[in-house]
């Protein structure tokens, strides 16, 4: 696969604040992955970012011991060319997008979250098109290139690139198996090479088993037993909220934090509307670290990745993304928790949907490990959310209205009735600049007299309005 000189490697969203990150963990990788040229590109939107970031990424290459070529561009297809690996970290919307995906729903006493609920539902909407978009780009400019997608939502994304576009070299990433894997055998007082996780299930929606790696002797119980009030395994931008003791023994595998939005929904749905009215909501707070970051990021003398990236809520990315592409380039055999092609692994999904499973990465990609089947009520939950996320992909390849609507009746954060309609069409109204696909709708929509109640997001929307500058 590496060309004479190395590899060439595209990032698509290089504006990201996550750029540093993945810079350090290219570099930390070198000797087993080297790299010719590093293209990163954006959007007009984002030119700014990109030169910022851009120019920091420069200078930890330069500070490195290796010879790299680091190339911005706001062309994408020029970029694509001839790439050996093609990684996407996109915000279709960027961060003002993140808060109507959680002022409206919270507008409305309803879950408001990036990745689940009405929220992960239209950041869905906004993103899959975009992302078949480059994967054309890809099948004429780079065909044998492999799509490393870290662009949530995750597991939908990667279902629609392989089971929609037909583009099966396309690994989806997370970077909570990865904290899970880091912090979790802090509980049981080991280190993570003490033990053995197997993940199955579906992308923030999984569950894991553990076990001891001298004896390969189970410890899931031991850690259910423990679980309740240790936020240690949890993820930084989830809310610590306590699971039931009586149904986490009942469990034989552990759920993911994302979990608590569905197993303790009141409990944080009020929780997050004490940050709605406080507008420290995920997504402003987000906002502010960015604000902060890219502050540090302009300084000539800054060349490594700051302490503050952390906050940002993406720990561990560089180890998911980085790694996944070393493991395909040299082939090892290591194991990761990837989405990718079921293939029975979890008996209880379809065999070509897609999982986020445990897997051996090789160069011909990812084989998932068989989990097996689920007990009924985690084998009823995940059936019921890769049904929605199959729904959800449709809608968001139709633009169709009623496709959208049954995604919406499915989703079990969303409260059912005549207000998650009246929630549905203000988001359809409220993101109009980037639902293409949706313009028609949203037309008629907006004659009906549907407009934007929040008057932060109202805001968004008229400065939105009053730009020129279009999305990817």
């Amino acid at each position: 696969m590496m060309k004479k000189n190395g590899l060439k490697i595209v990032t698509i969203g290089g504006g990201s604040s996550y750029t540093p990150e993945l810079m350090n963990g290219f570099i930390k990788r070198y000797e087993t992955l080297p790299i010719r040229e590093i293209w990163l590109v954006d959007i007009e939107e984002g030119r700014e970012k990109l030169e910022i970031v851009g120019a920091l990424a420069k200078r930890m290459w330069e500070a490195s011991p290796y010879d790299v070529d680091i190339h911005l561009t706001l062309d994408r297809r020029e970029a694509l060319k001839d790439a050996d690996f093609v990684t996407t970290q996109l915000r279709a919307g960027l961060l003002n997008a993140r808060i109507k995906d959680e002022r409206i729903p919270l507008s409305y006493g309803q879950i408001g979250q990036e990745t689940n609920g009405a929220g992960g539902i239209f950041k869905a909407l906004r993103t899959i098109p975009v992302i078949l978009d480059i994967v054309k780009d890809m099948r004429e400019l780079c065909p044998d290139a492999w799509l490393i997608n870290f662009t949530n939502p995750s597991g939908m994304i990667t279902e629609a690139v392989i089971q929609h576009a037909g583009f099966e070299k396309c690994l989806g990433l997370c970077n909570g198996p990865i904290t899970v894997m880091m912090e979790e055998p802090e509980i049981l007082g080991g280190r993570q090479e003490d033990f053995i996780f197997r993940f199955a299930g579906l992308n923030h929606f999984h569950y894991h088993r553990v076990f001891r790696a001298e004896d390969r002797r189970e410890v899931t119980g031991e850690i259910l037993a423990r679980l309740a009030g240790d936020p240690r395994a949890n993820m930084q931008n989830v809310h610590d909220e306590e699971y039931l003791n009586d149904q986490l023994l009942a469990m034989n595998c552990i759920p993911f934090s994302y979990h608590r939005y569905y197993y303790q929904y009141e409990e944080m749905l009020e929780r997050q509307l004490e940050d709605y009215r406080n507008h420290t909501t995920r997504a402003e707070s987000v906002k502010a670290v960015e604000d902060e970051l890219f502050q540090l990021y302009r300084d000539p003398a800054l060349h490594e990745m700051p302490e503050l990236l952390k906050k940002r809520g993406g720990r561990y990315y560089s180890d998911a993304a980085c790694e996944a592409i070393n493991n395909i380039h040299n082939s090892t055999g290591n194991i990761m928790i990837v989405n990718t092609i079921n293939r029975g692994a979890v008996s209880d999904l379809p065999y070509n949907c897609i999982t986020e499973v445990s897997s051996v990465i090789t160069a011909a990609g990812a084989q998932p490990l068989v989990w097996g089947t689920f007990e009924p009520s985690e084998r009823g939950y995940l059936q019921m959310m890769k049904a929605m996320e199959e729904t959800v992909i449709r809608a968001a390849v139709t633009g169709d209205y009623g496709t959208l609507l049954k995604a919406f009746q499915m989703n079990p954060l969303i409260r059912h009735g005549k207000k998650a309609r009246e929630m549905m069409d203000e988001m359809l109204v409220a993101n109009e600049k980037d639902l293409p696909l949706f313009r028609d709708v949203i037309q008629e929509l907006k004659q009906k007299g549907v407009a934007v109640r929040d008057e932060t997001v109202r805001e968004l929307c008229r400065k939105e309005a009053s730009s020129d500058t279009m999305n990817l």
